[in-house]
């Protein structure tokens, strides 16, 4: 940018007309008048004086007359000094109130010098007749440029009223009659110079004149119509400057290597040689650029009124890219080794060799300037990337393992983004991006993960399987695919720990252990996604119910064995995530019935031997499975901790009771009284207690039945349990056994030896429970008798006798009885009664379902059944059931169709 005020070398002169009164008079006046000027839109101060001669803004002259009016005329001048008339005027005018474009009063205060003539006399009495008078112009127009040269305002033909003394005169002015000229010569002398300048700045040479004179000779010959022609001009001498530049590139030597080099040396000599290439072309165009910026800032004004009027002009900047664009690049020989030489330089980088980057921003940068950036380089570019990644993708995956394979293609994917910041076009990042993930995830994603995933996951390679989950992100389907393997990688898992009998003791535990590691790989590696928190629960939900019951069994056993006392394994807070834990595999398993069944049998005998390790626990793994399956599935639990607690207010009553009756006796008899809806159900079994025993239940009867009539009471040996104290050699101990053990100890109060037919004859207790209890007092840890012959298991004919010597460190000593371990039969009557149970649900769903469809054939009825039903149901055992409801009038066969069913309302 340069200034606009400076004025034309040969400036023309410019015309001034003074037009005579009506009279043909004109005088001279001695004195010197003048006008201020105060105009809002000049930059000069409000006192400054323009003179007709000197000054560049439009100064009036006037020639007064006593008898007649004048015509005043205003004209531009130049700074060069052109004469007004043939002779000086001696007035001066000042303007002092404002211009605007409808009119202009003028207040006239004319200053008069003191003269004794006649005629100044007259004059200075006329100047006061005219003093506070008003001089309305209609029309101001002054044509004033800052180059010196004037151009004619339109405005209408001024004239000056004459009037009578004292009235207001009229001022009006008009154009010029004929326009300035220039000199002649003066359009080639100027187009001389400033071609100078151009072919000075395109040989990089200094230029001879100033470049505001250079701007100021632009701005004169556009003035004057010229800007046609010289725009003209201006785009052949540049055209002529850049057809030179081809000639360079077009004979650039190529190198030719001999024969006998190897490929190594051909293909590093090839390659040098394309960076000089590329460095040429990059200098040209950085010449080129620096050249035409220095031919705008002279060419401005050109540009900026010629060229921005005419819309199918390119600006001079553009029509320099448009002539590089033509004469260099699209030549095909020049872009091509362009091209080439740019993806050499790419691909060297990308074989992890140090390259120019600079020179590879500037060069590309410099495409996308000529707009030839995606057509002749990004469609080839993404080409060779695709060609390359695809070759890469396809070799590293049969050499490398799957760990290695993601972070180089998480390198490769970091390399290519940095490549985008540093020197590729912004509108290459989507296309360039989506290639090397197609070639080097897209195409190999089951690939993937057959290969690896199972691997990653066994180890539990926690960021390998992060960064995995991150790349598959980015690839279209590619979460999806993963997905599917991690559902199949869990069923198969899982299978293996559930269906496995062998498994059955660490069952619990090992899916507890499985579902913390799966957990913990969707919180961190696949960053909490919904879609693989569910996939888990349906895939667990799966696997789990491959085998019927079982799960369930051992479930109800694993929290058993925590919540039984003894274990001192976990503290209370551990105790009761490991109780939330389980309740989470509880979800997925459908037969919730079979839980609940030996979670009540092994509830019972917590609660009646006192082995329940905390009774806070026991109420919060209830009410756990209270939430979880509602009230009616805990119901006949919460009854037992209700009866326990009953029995308790019972035995404080009954001991009142006892000491009002005076009973004789040494045995304190306590008592649980359990209803049998709610306990599991129980075999009784009639033994031979001792008279003391059985006197203490008749009296116990009789005060519980006096207080609640109507109610019967069965006596449940198996689960009674005694405190017997025992005198040995060494003391005194006392021995906490059950109700079996202690009919037995009993019996050596009455003889030193028993054999085993004695024993069961006297104490009446069942074969195989009296085995087990012999031998948990003969062959356990604490074996208060002794057997002959000696050996682990109870056989026929053995004999037993009490052990004398006897000792152990403790004064009470718990003997424990040996458990029976449940056999298939027992196993197999405690998923009969389970099923019964489930008879209601099946009846309930059948009917439910014929109350809604009313008739229905036999297949659909099963199809619909298993559909409500959340546990299995054998066949055999459903089609009983709607035998059952036929009989039961709910339902009935229909007459024509035996297969279809109605429903009876």
């Amino acid at each position: 940018m340069f200034p606009t005020g400076f004025s034309s070398p040969n400036p023309p002169a410019a015309a001034q007309e003074v037009r005579p009164a009506t009279d043909g008079n004109t005088s001279s006046s001695s004195s010197c008048k003048k006008r201020k000027l105060n105009n809002s839109s000049n930059s000069n101060s409000e006192k400054e004086e323009f003179d007709s001669i000197s000054s560049c803004t439009s100064s009036p002259s006037k020639n007064t007359s006593s008898s007649s009016s004048s015509v005043i005329t205003t004209s531009s001048c130049s700074s060069s000094g052109v004469a007004s008339s043939n002779h000086h005027l001696q007035k001066k005018l000042r303007f002092e109130d404002s211009v605007d474009f409808i009119g202009l009063d003028v207040k006239m205060a004319e200053e008069s010098s003191s003269s004794s003539s006649p005629a100044a006399s007259s004059q200075q009495q006329h100047q006061q007749q005219l003093k506070n008078k008003s001089l309305l112009i209609s029309s101001v127009a002054v044509g004033h440029h800052a180059n010196g040269l004037t151009k004619a305002a339109s405005s209408t033909v001024s004239s000056f009223a004459n009037s009578k003394p004292g009235s207001a005169k009229k001022l009006v002015i008009k154009n010029f009659k004929d326009k300035p000229k220039l000199p002649e010569n003066y359009t080639d002398e100027t187009w001389q110079k400033l071609k100078e300048a151009v072919e000075a700045i395109q040989n990089s040479t200094s230029i001879k004149y100033n470049l505001e004179e250079l701007y100021q000779a632009v701005e004169n010959l556009c003035s004057y119509k010229i800007s046609a022609n010289l725009y003209k001009q201006l785009r052949q001498i540049c055209e002529d400057h850049i057809k030179a530049q081809i000639h360079q590139f077009r004979e650039y030597p190529f190198l030719a290597l001999p024969i006998s080099y190897d490929f190594l040396n051909d293909f590093f000599m090839d390659s040098l040689d394309s960076v000089l290439f590329l460095k040429k072309i990059d200098k040209c165009w950085q010449d080129h650029c620096r050249q035409m910026i220095m031919i705008r800032s002279i060419f401005l004004f050109l540009d900026r009124t010629y060229v921005l009027q005419n819309s199918m002009l390119p600006s001079i900047w553009d029509m320099g890219l448009e002539l590089f664009r033509t004469h260099i690049i699209s030549d095909q020989k020049v872009q091509n080794k362009t091209i080439d030489g740019i993806l050499l330089l790419i691909e060297r980088e990308r074989n992890g060799e140090a390259i120019d980057r600079s020179l590879l921003r500037s060069l590309l940068s410099m495409l996308s300037d000529l707009q030839i950036y995606q057509d002749s380089f990004e469609h080839r570019f993404l080409e060779e990337t695709n060609r390359l990644y695809a070759a890469e993708g396809q070799r590293l995956m049969q050499e490398r393992e799957v760990p290695e394979y993601l972070h180089h293609v998480n390198k490769r994917l970091e390399e290519e983004a940095d490549r985008i910041i540093t020197y590729l076009d912004q509108s290459t990042q989507k296309p360039l991006i989506a290639t090397v993930e197609k070639q080097l995830l897209g195409e190999h994603l089951t690939a993937i993960l057959q290969k690896g995933l199972n691997h990653l996951l066994d180890e539990n390679r926690i960021q390998d399987l992060s960064l995995l989950y991150q790349l598959f992100s980015r690839v279209r389907g590619g979460v999806q695919v993963l997905l599917q393997h991690w559902i199949e990688y869990i069923k198969a898992f899982g299978s293996t720990i559930v269906i496995n009998p062998e498994k059955d003791k660490t069952m619990v535990q090992e899916l507890l252990d499985f579902k913390d590691k799966v957990d913990h790989i969707i919180d961190i590696c696949f960053l909490k996604n919904e879609k693989f928190v569910n996939a888990m629960k349906e895939a667990f939900e799966t696997f789990i119910n491959k085998r019927p019951n079982k799960p369930a069994e051992l479930i109800a056993k694993y929290v058993d064995s925590k919540l039984r006392a003894g274990n001192k394994e976990a503290t209370d807070e551990e105790l009761e995530k490991m109780l939330d834990k389980i309740m989470i595999i509880f979800r997925f398993i459908y037969g919730k019935d079979v839980f609940e069944a030996f979670y009540k049998k092994d509830l019972a005998k917590r609660l009646l031997v006192g082995k329940s390790a905390s009774v806070d626990a026991e109420k919060s793994m209830l009410s756990k499975l209270k939430h979880e399956c509602g009230a009616a599935f805990t119901s006949k639990l919460e009854g037992m901790f209700k009866d326990m607690e009953l029995s308790k207010d019972i035995m404080i009553q009954f001991k009142q009771y006892m000491q009002n009756q005076n009973v004789p006796g040494n045995i304190e008899l306590t008592v649980n009284i359990l209803t049998m809806g709610y306990w599991p159900t129980y075999v009784p079994m009639e033994v031979h207690l001792p008279p003391e025993m059985v006197k203490l239940q008749e009296i116990f009867k009789t005060f519980y039945l006096g207080k609640h009539s109507g109610r019967k009471l069965q006596w449940q040996s198996t689960l009674g349990h005694c405190v017997l104290k025992a005198e040995f050699k060494e003391g005194k101990k006392e021995l906490q056994v059950s109700l079996f053990q202690t009919l037995v100890l009993l019996m050596f109060n009455e003889g030193e030896e028993f054999s085993l037919e004695e024993i069961k004859q006297a104490t009446g207790i069942e074969d195989g429970e009296l085995r087990r209890t012999l031998q948990s007092l003969a062959c356990g840890k604490a074996r208060v008798l002794t057997k002959s012959p000696k050996g682990k298991d109870v056989e026929d004919g053995d004999k037993f006798t009490c052990n004398d010597d006897f000792r152990h460190k403790l004064f009470r000593i718990k003997i424990n009885q040996i458990q029976m371990k449940e056999t298939v039969e027992e196993q197999a009557s405690t998923t009969e009664r389970v099923f019964q149970d489930r008879q209601y649900q099946i009846d309930a769903a059948i009917v439910r379902i014929m109350k809604m469809r009313k008739t229905l054939s036999h297949n659909l009825l099963v199809s619909e059944v298993y559909n409500q039903l959340k546990f299995p149901v054998k066949p055999a055992d459903l089609k009983k059931r709607i035998e059952s409801l036929i009989d039961r009038d709910y339902m009935e066969r229909d007459k024509e169709n035996p297969n279809q069913y109605n429903y009876i309302a």
